[in-house]
């Protein structure tokens, strides 16, 4: 394997363990059986800084890990009755959200303003696939599940938008210029 390949591998995977320590950071909502986590700033740092190769990797080997059983969803939950419970929609939804994150970033330029446009698309990508499964999953009525699931995560969402968009920029360019990460394009121009 060419060194820069495992050197970035293994970057995705420190990723995933990143997105595994922010999941922790959970607050209970009384209204709603979803908390309010770090999981989706982590989820737009990744996509940020790795871009979509390997912010991709980093999502599939967090979802795995959870799957198989390691506590490093929110709450230290697991296991795959993780990943069709309440919540699933939000851990599936995180791969669409770091694909469509890093294809924004990738066809735009790389300022903070177009990285934070891609994080409130993101943001809501996950929100809708989160409050669809929550909806189907807990036989609600729409107006049930956007109050519980999208409606309380948009203000914070917008937040964690612009901590990732402003934090991934610095890194990624820090990390770019000291040679540190290359990020592959997979799109052509």
């Amino acid at each position: 394997m060419h060194p820069e390949r495992l050197k970035m591998l293994i970057t995705a995977a420190l990723f995933a363990s990143i997105i595994g320590i922010l999941a922790q950071i959970s607050i209970p909502l009384p209204f709603s059986p979803v908390p309010i986590t770090g999981q989706t700033l982590a989820i737009g740092l990744a996509a940020t800084i790795l871009g979509r190769k390997y912010g991709t990797i980093s999502v599939l080997i967090y979802l795995a890990i959870g799957a198989i059983g390691v506590p490093v969803y929110a709450e230290f939950s697991a296991g795959f009755s993780a990943l069709i419970g309440p919540t699933g929609g939000y851990l599936i939804g995180f791969l669409p959200t770091v694909l469509i994150i890093a294809y924004y970033i990738e066809k735009t330029s790389f300022t903070v303003l177009q990285v934070f446009v891609a994080n409130t698309i993101g943001m809501l990508v996950t929100l809708l696939f989160g409050t669809i499964w929550l909806k189907i999953s807990l036989d609600l009525g729409w107006k049930a599940a956007l109050t519980g699931g999208f409606y309380p995560f948009i203000i914070l969402g917008l937040v964690k938008a612009y901590l990732a968009s402003t934090i991934g920029v610095i890194v990624r360019k820090r990390l770019e210029k000291a040679n540190l990460l290359k990020v592959e394009s997979n799109i052509s121009a």
